[in-house]
């Protein structure tokens, strides 16, 4: 079995509802939550005029390799309502890998760690809170180490 972390993030309509389903698809088609954090509500990232975000980082621990997870995440994002119209542009679900394992992917359709995680408050806040000393197996430091150099200014709360 394999530790995989995601990220959820929703910032449409009923933000606390889209993340229990994801957590209730998430279980039913790739694997159950063994550990989650708590909802961390975030100004939004990349396109500020957005409203603002619910996120959360759960694990899972799972036999499929990353290409399936990747695959079932886009149908749940899909199941969910999600449309891809402009890039960081409000939806009503957003299912990122984070880790799978120590593993390092860097295909065209999936890079793994995800790419901007250490740059951005809203991931390594509730990442700190389950896996503070987890190693990123690409910058060689832990999550506290990452957060504590993190120069994003975003506010980002525990509700």
């Amino acid at each position: 079995m394999i530790d995989v972390f995601l990220l959820l993030g929703t910032n449409l309509g009923d933000r606390h509802l889209f993340l229990q389903e994801a957590i209730r698809l998430i279980t039913q088609q790739i694997a159950p939550v063994v550990k989650s954090s708590s909802v961390y509500e975030t100004q939004s990232w990349g396109k500020t005029d957005e409203p603002d975000y619910l996120n959360q980082v759960i694990v899972l621990q799972t036999i499929l390799p990353p290409a399936e997870v990747l695959t079932r995440i886009l149908n749940i994002e899909q199941q969910m309502g999600r449309k891809r119209m402009v890039k960081w542009g409000a939806r009503t679900i957003d299912i990122d890998i984070l880790f799978y394992g120590n593993e390092v992917i860097n295909n065209p359709n999936l890079i793994i760690p995800h790419p901007q995680l250490q740059n951005r408050r809203f991931t390594l806040e509730p990442l700190a809170e389950i896996a503070p000393y987890l190693i990123h197996p690409v910058l060689n430091k832990n999550i506290l180490a990452l957060k504590s150099s993190l120069k994003d200014s975003l506010i980002v709360k525990k509700l």
